[in-house]
């Protein structure tokens, strides 16, 4: 007993070493310095760096070459890691560092094939963009040449150096952001499932419409008139299909002087990406001749993102826009090359992708099958092992066709916004940006204000495609994009202010179909609310207006909630709780805490009565992500707007032919005895689903 637990101490002695060590490397490590002069081949003239007290950098260069080679040099001090992990992330190399643990989402990014897509646009960029990219990683690549022994700890503890920064780094990871913005693809699948779940006619009462209180970007003349028409025909040609079972966000807003204390616009931005540690973003001042721009930017790319000039200022949100499409191919049983379209065989190009795994000796391959549409992004036999018949396939072949793996045109728009100083270059500029969509509001020095979509957003021949098409048929084809001229936009509006916060941007009366994804309306309307409460805004109210937790959701249910009969002292104790609770979504708020577990239990006693004990689903049709490089999908903030619409209208109808398993015979069962049964077999929380329970007094 005494040698085992000396042995024990040994290894927790060593534990202990390394834990210490580990600190010491982590605390005391050497890293680049960022006082002195640096002598670093490939200026042209000097270039001056200086760090103010926030840590923002402000570059002043004499020429272009300079400043771009200034900025990756920047760029790759502070954050090298961290742009190392994104293009690792967007080429599918992972496992080369991590070993087994991400093997499968290398697999799914090769497949993707974002760095493939980011190699062919290189070889088609302008001569001004590519000489730009080249100066920028030549600053990166100065970098990790000097410090070779003081990179990030990151790079020590996983035991490996970091390879030159290309070109193609950049264009990839324009790519990956592109793809957190843009997951359509995965709305569909969901819708599909959902579908084959319980049909189209109860599927299409998933999706929650749009409220015609919320404001529109563009006043359009009419009310809006609710979910798009033809939508249940949408669900019911996926039945056609053979083999298939029957599938961000911010918020930026402007106002003119007539509404601000000072009489000069205002114009704020408040990006929603993902919260991350260093940030996604990199605030930076570029100066170089009559280049004068400060803002956001992006590690591993040049230029700034969000930010203004000394004419003008702009801020962007996500558009939201449908540009991912989903096609069944069918392939051929008898050559795993070729794929049928409009009754013949085509071939399909076969990428052989060879994926390094730490630890292994040998690569894991990955073939891509592309065809007309894209790549097949759903995981198919190798063609030496596949099967002699299509129906022996494990997965359905589903080939994703994106705007973004087509040529871009990005870094022609960044470098442009960055220098336009009025109106109409600014739209110059906007006519190179293809993808993410993006609402662009913009602001300049002469007091004009306006709003702008800005992409590549695909005209079907369809129409819409809101679920996954027959690639076969060629009726499903895209046939062009909706021009620049017709995007939506306004100019000096009468209103004086524009908002925009991932919602509906247009009326049924326009022409395109852009998508069926726009986010509910609360945030936009919050903040129209906000700036016409004052007569004269200032900077300190635009803070506020960022900071503000006002949950206008809550302010509908919560009177629901306060008419229940309580069943006991602490459903009592609750509601007088959420009687002088004043809305706002504070950490600190008993109130909101009471109503967020409300919701969310009520959402779940909602949505199981109609989906069942399918907790995947339930689980995507709530926001999860199904895809390796996500967390959400389009689906996320759609439940208010739909427990919302049900508390008004107390449909019982909703809850026909539920699938809900229970001892009677589904039939048509309205809320109460469907919410009862779910109680009845519920093993959750039962101090919170009982209180929940009592919502159905509220409806009768």
């Amino acid at each position: 007993m005494a040698s085992r637990w000396r042995k024990n101490l040994t290894k927790t002695s060593a534990a202990t070493g390394f834990v210490s060590g580990m600190y010491s490397l982590v605390t005391h490590r050497q890293l680049s310095s960022k006082n002195g002069t640096f002598q670093l081949d490939g200026l042209h003239e000097a270039v001056e760096v200086v760090t103010d007290p926030y840590g923002v950098p402000h570059i002043y260069a004499a020429n272009e070459d300079d400043l771009y080679f200034a900025q990756g040099y920047v760029h790759a001090q502070d954050r090298l890691w961290q742009m190392d992990l994104h293009r690792r992330i967007g080429a599918g190399r992972l496992s080369e560092i991590l070993g087994p643990m991400t093997l499968e989402v290398d697999r799914f990014s090769r497949r993707l094939g974002m760095h493939r897509a980011a190699v062919a646009d290189t070889a088609t960029l302008p001569d001004h963009d590519r000489h730009i990219l080249e100066a920028y990683a030549r600053g990166v690549n100065s970098f990790i040449t000097h410090h070779k022994n003081k990179l990030s700890v990151e790079f020590t503890i996983l035991g490996y150096q970091p390879e030159p920064w290309q070109p193609s780094d950049t264009l990839q990871w324009g790519k990956v952001q592109a793809w957190s913005l843009n997951g359509n693809w995965e709305t569909e699948l969901i819708r599909a499932r959902i579908i084959s779940k319980i049909g189209p006619e109860r599927a299409v009462k998933l999706e929650a419409g749009y409220d015609p209180q919320h404001p529109l970007i563009i006043p359009p003349g009419v009310a809006y008139q609710g979910i798009n028409l033809g939508l249940l025909e949408q669900y019911e040609q996926l039945q056609t299909l053979s083999g298939f079972s029957i599938m961000g966000g911010s918020n930026n807003w402007v106002v003119d002087g007539t509404m601000t204390e000072s009489g000069a616009p205002l114009l704020c931005n408040d990006p929603h990406l993902g919260q991350a540690a260093p940030s996604i973003w990199y605030e930076c001042h570029l100066i170089a001749g009559d280049l004068d721009v400060t803002g956001a930017s992006f590690p591993g790319a040049p230029g700034v993102i969000i930010g203004h000039n000394q004419h003008i200022a702009w801020g962007v949100t996500n558009a939201v826009s449908d540009v991912q499409d989903l096609y069944v191919e069918k392939f051929n049983p008898e050559n795993p090359r070729q794929y049928e379209f409009r009754g013949q065989w085509a071939e399909a190009e076969v990428i052989r992708e060879e994926i390094l795994v730490k630890g292994n000796e040998q690569p894991v391959v990955e073939e891509v099958r592309v065809t007309r549409h894209g790549p097949i992004i759903t995981h198919l036999p190798a063609i030496s092992q596949a099967q002699t018949t299509e129906g022996e396939l494990t997965e359905l072949p589903l080939a994703l066709r994106w705007t973004s793996l087509e040529a871009g045109t990005l870094l022609t728009a960044v470098r442009q916004i960055n220098r336009a100083s009025n109106w109409q270059e600014f739209q110059h500029a906007l006519r190179s940006w293809d993808t993410p969509a993006q609402n662009f509001v913009y602001a300049d020095n002469a007091g004009n204000i306006g709003y702008t979509m800005a992409g590549n957003i695909p005209i079907r021949a369809k129409g819409q495609s809101i679920v996954p098409v027959p690639g076969w048929s060629g009726e499903y084809e895209w046939t062009g994009r909706i021009p620049f001229e017709e995007l939506p936009r306004t100019y000096n509006p009468d209103q004086h202010f524009l908002v925009t916060a991932n919602h509906r941007v247009v009326n049924d009366d326009y022409p395109y179909y852009i998508t069926h994804e726009w986010l509910n309306g609360y945030r936009a309307q919050r903040i129209q609310d906000l700036l016409t409460s004052k007569k004269k805004l200032t900077v300190a109210d635009m803070a506020e207006i960022q900071h503000d937790q006002y949950c206008l959701p809550a302010a509908e249910i919560v009177p629901y909630i306060l008419q229940i009969e309580p069943a006991n002292a602490m459903a009592r104790a609750a509601q007088e709780i959420l009687q002088t609770w004043d809305y706002q979504l504070r950490p600190d708020s008993i109130g909101a805490s009471l109503y967020s577990t409300f919701v969310r239990k009520l959402e779940r006693l909602v949505l199981d009565a109609v989906l069942g004990d399918d907790e995947d689903l339930l689980h995507n049709y709530l926001g999860k992500s199904i895809s390796a490089l996500g967390t959400l999908n389009g689906y996320a903030g759609r439940t208010r707007p739909l427990l919302l619409r049900l508390l008004r209208e107390q449909q019982d109808s909703w809850f026909a032919n539920s699938v809900l398993p229970m001892d009677p015979p589904p039939g048509r069962l309205p809320w109460k005895e469907h919410w009862q049964a779910r109680w009845r077999n519920s093993k959750r929380d039962w101090a919170a689903i009982s209180y929940a329970g009592n919502m159905e007094q509220s409806i009768q």
